[in-house]
């Protein structure tokens, strides 16, 4: 094919059909299908811009999704909403500059359909990728790197001061990493958790590489993506290490296996945050429960912390500045090829990952 300034009816023919993963059923890794796919209804001129993907970004939410966990409105589907590459094609309307985007331009996104070739992705959701930062990286930033940014800054702004102490799972890997590196560039005072198998044999190294002051080390899950929470008596850790006050803001994305846990390591008028369910979702309870601490809770989703392009440049720009300066540490795990997703699946959903998982297109 050719590329294109602009898309046109005769090039969406061309690039009809594509090598993409499809989910025709929900359900265990069996139901992802690496296939030849028709290009989908969305491949509409209007408002989009046509990538070809270069990587698409693994993310546990690509689990509940294939799963089932949470319900997707087309069926069949195709997976992924992380994405970064080079734009092919722009819309055919002479009156409008493309937000100041142009054929050839690298790019990254944050939109449904990233695991196959080509994604036609809303153009408000483009985020133009540094000069000086490659592609892996920088889609890196995305998904994780951003619900780390408003976890960190924005959620609990006005509860958590500087110098509290903060409680983060799951520091070893993925969104949890993230968000206790920037805490700590908050200013918080971060305890983290992390199973054994993704420690070095040098704790302060290991402290110091996921942005924790204080680490509690559990015991691996055979199996899982998560530490054995049983292992440890976290909220006593806690309490011993913030002198019986507990922590003013919890940042959890482990789900039911520890929301009695984060409830227990609050402090007065401290905030739990429940962004994730990598154990299960968090079963209903009663809001009495939050009354000895006068406490809050909340359970938030990244777009609503996006919900207008200037605040998601604002975050990415945050993000890519941060990486570029070296005040965090990104780590690049692994790289599955696009018919290697099921591989990718299993490995992260059995706690293989000690950083971003990516699928090469």
């Amino acid at each position: 094919y050719t590329t294109r300034s602009i898309i046109t009816a005769e090039f969406l023919r061309q690039v009809r059909m594509m090598k993409a993963v499809v989910v025709e059923a929900t359900g265990g890794v069996e139901v992802l299908q690496y296939k030849n796919h028709e290009a989908p209804p969305q491949f509409s001129p209007q408002n989009k811009a046509l990538v070809k993907n270069e990587y698409a970004g693994l993310n546990f939410i690509d689990t509940y999704h294939r799963s089932g966990l949470y319900p997707r409105e087309l069926s069949p589907f195709i997976l992924g909403q992380e994405g970064g590459g080079v734009i092919e094609g722009l819309p055919n309307d002479v009156d409008s500059d493309h937000l100041g985007f142009k054929v050839g331009d690298r790019v990254v996104y944050g939109a449904f359909g990233s695991y196959a070739e080509y994604t036609s992705v809303p153009l408000d959701k483009l985020v133009p990728v540094p000069d000086d930062m490659d592609m892996k990286t920088a889609i890196a930033c995305m998904t994780q790197g951003l619900t780390a940014h408003y976890l960190s800054s924005s959620v609990g702004a006005s509860i958590a001061k500087e110098g509290d102490w903060v409680l983060v799972y799951g520091v070893g890997s993925g969104t949890g990493q993230w968000t206790s590196q920037m805490c700590k560039l908050q200013g918080y005072k971060v305890i983290g958790t992390t199973s054994k198998g993704k420690v070095s044999d040098n704790i302060n190294n290991a402290k110091s590489a996921f942005g924790c002051d204080e680490l509690i080390i559990l015991e691996n899950a055979t199996g899982k993506s998560y530490a054995d929470y049983t292992s440890v008596d976290i909220s006593s850790k806690v309490m011993d290490i913030t002198d019986g006050k507990g922590c003013k803001l919890i940042i959890d994305g482990i789900g039911k296996d520890t929301y009695e846990i984060s409830l227990q390591c609050l402090a007065k008028r401290g905030l739990f945050v429940s962004f994730g369910n990598a154990s299960g979702a968090v079963p209903a309870f009663p809001v009495l429960r939050l009354l000895p601490q006068s406490a809050y809770m909340t359970r938030p989703k990244l777009n609503d912390y996006v919900a207008t392009r200037e605040e998601l440049l604002e975050r990415a720009k945050d993000v890519f500045t941060w990486v570029k300066e070296g005040k965090l540490n990104i780590v690049i795990d692994r790289v599955f090829e696009l018919e290697q997703v099921r591989a990718a699946h299993e490995y992260l959903e059995n706690g293989g990952a000690k950083g971003k998982v990516l699928l090469k297109l």
